[in-house]
């Protein structure tokens, strides 16, 4: 009976200092899409912020819901065939495609009203909407697109867009970057400001750009913002950011190493807010 009593308390000891595992479901773009593919980096990103953030939180599993080039619009339109399932804690980093793409950024009154896929508030709120009937007592985490530069695609160079040191449709991607704030207040939740609070900036995403100099015609390392008056020719130049341009993007627009690594920092405090 001892040796039972004794084997029972182990168990019981045991299963008490068990970590509960947690659910995250990350719904994302392609920053979020890349952590599983990267391959589609040229293997220039070696570990995305989802992978890092379950080594620094083991008790915890992600999904990926990142979509390659989807906008939040696109999202709330799929919402509902994504196969996006009950989970314990739900992240939403979205809004750069938004931006680019020329949505209509809104007010918080489409979120507050529900008034639908026509803004970036209304898609949230559809968003949101999906979360909580999935699981009415999940955390939420909302995360703002991070500061970006000229982007210039590695795979191919005609897919480019220039930085958000310049309006688009004429909104700034601060705009949006407040908006998910906003909505993050309404609702209660944690934000992850990656716009204003993370040290990623447009001056920093590249370390240079190399084109062509107008004058002569050779390749010159140029920073910024000297080379936002640069023209880039996809057809004749050569890809603009070699492997030691890389700064907290690999690309302009996609996290590199350094850049996933404040990523995740900022994640894991935001869990640990919730006690993950």
């Amino acid at each position: 009976m001892k040796k039972i009593a004794l084997l029972l308390s182990i168990v019981i000891l045991s299963t008490s200092f068990t970590a509960k595992k947690i659910t995250w479901i990350a719904i994302g773009d392609s920053i979020t899409y890349l952590n599983d593919h990267l391959n589609e980096t040229g293997n220039r990103l070696h570990k995305g912020y989802l992978t890092r953030v379950t080594q620094q939180l083991p008790n915890m599993q992600y999904i990926n819901q990142g979509h390659n080039g989807w906008t939040s619009g696109g999202i709330a339109d799929q919402i509902d065939s994504l196969g996006i399932s009950k989970a314990d804690v739900y992240s939403v980093f979205l809004g750069t495609n938004d931006w680019w793409q020329g949505r209509k950024v809104g007010t918080l009154k489409d979120y507050i009203n529900n008034t639908g896929n026509n803004t970036v508030y209304g898609s949230f709120k559809i968003i949101m909407n999906k979360i909580k009937s999935l699981n009415a007592d999940a955390k939420l985490i909302l995360i703002t697109p991070m500061q970006r530069t000229d982007f210039v695609y590695i795979a191919d160079k005609h897919n480019n867009a220039y930085g958000c040191y310049k309006e688009k449709n004429n909104q700034s991607l601060a705009a949006f970057a407040l908006a998910i704030d906003s909505i993050a207040n309404y609702e209660h939740c944690v934000v992850v400001d990656l716009y204003n609070k993370s040290g990623i900036t447009i001056a920093n995403a590249v370390h240079y750009k190399r084109l062509k100099d107008p004058k002569t015609g050779a390749y010159k390392n140029y920073t910024y913002p000297g080379y936002t008056n640069i023209a880039f020719n996809p057809d004749t130049d050569d890809y603009p950011y070699p492997v030691d341009a890389i700064g907290t993007t690999y690309d302009g627009l996609h996290p590199s190493d350094k850049g996933c690594a404040i990523i995740t920092n900022m994640l894991v405090k935001a869990f640990k807010q919730y006690h993950f």
